[in-house]
């Protein structure tokens, strides 16, 4: 059994610049395959614009309210909202709200610094 804790999570700053705690990682866990993280994200702030070369992710929308921008569209986002980015998409978020964005956010592969190529 491998249980996480969101109070015991390593926590970093990711190449997009969002702040990340890691839940359950490869490097941490016994996940071999995938990744789950919670991402923060202040008031008026922004992920820089970039791409995953392999890793396809789904941001799932916590708390706050933000827009999100994938290749050529963007769309508000809301609390409960699921956003699935593919492989080699331009993305990123900006919190466009007055309180921090908290998203949920999965990776497959298992996110990685040398996957992430800033736009």
């Amino acid at each position: 059994m491998d249980i996480r804790n969101l109070n015991l999570a390593y926590t970093y700053t990711t190449k997009d610049g969002s702040k990340i705690f890691e839940l359950c990682h490869p490097a941490n866990s016994k996940a071999t395959n995938l990744s789950l993280a919670i991402a923060y994200i202040e008031a008026g702030s922004a992920t820089k614009p970039h791409i995953h070369k392999k890793g396809e992710e789904i941001y799932y929308i916590l708390d706050g309210k933000g827009k999100m921008y994938i290749d050529d569209k963007h769309s508000e986002v809301n609390p409960g909202d699921c956003v699935f980015i593919p492989p080699e998409a331009k993305h990123w978020i900006e919190n466009n709200g007055k309180d921090r964005l908290v998203i949920l956010c999965t990776s497959s592969p298992a996110y990685s610094h040398d996957d992430t190529e800033l736009i």
